[in-house]
């Protein structure tokens, strides 16, 4: 049942990445006004056609690694060894829990040096570090149920 668990958890966010990269890569305006307001979205353009393009090539390279690290995700599903399966989940929650830490880390020094130019994107962070959490979890869950089927 292990093997069915660690598909299901791959596959959920293999899509999520893989959505994710195609909008970013695609639909990065819309994006950035549903999540941030039309106002917002305008400054994070940038001023000027060469800022622009050098955001908008940044945004693309975002979304097809995030597409690529999804279609490996994808790939990574149909693994049945239940070490490497174990190996992974604990890998992807290492990863994780790095990045809610480098989220805060680089938020104090955000605010010291950039707040107030950027003030617009100060309550951002939040909504980073949940997604990061649960992403997490997702694996952690995936480790207990493993380990209570291993034990039992």
């Amino acid at each position: 049942m292990g093997s069915y668990t660690f598909h299901l958890v791959c596959v959920l966010h293999s899509v999520a990445a893989m959505t994710c990269g195609l909008l970013l890569m695609f639909y990065t305006n819309e994006v950035f006004e549903f999540t941030h307001g039309r106002e917002i979205a305008v400054k994070i353009k940038g001023s000027t056609p060469h800022d622009q393009l050098l955001i908008r090539t940044s945004d693309s390279f975002s979304g097809l690694l995030l597409f690529a690290l999804g279609f490996l995700l994808f790939m990574v599903a149909s693994v049945k060894d239940r070490n490497f399966q174990g190996f992974f989940a604990r890998g992807c929650v290492f990863l994780h829990v790095f990045l809610i830490f480098r989220k805060f880390g680089m938020l104090q020094v955000w605010r010291i040096y950039f707040d107030r130019k950027l003030e617009d994107l100060g309550g951002n962070w939040l909504r980073l570090v949940v997604g990061d959490i649960v992403l997490a979890l997702s694996w952690v869950f995936f480790l207990l149920y493993t380990w209570r089927e291993r034990y039992d």
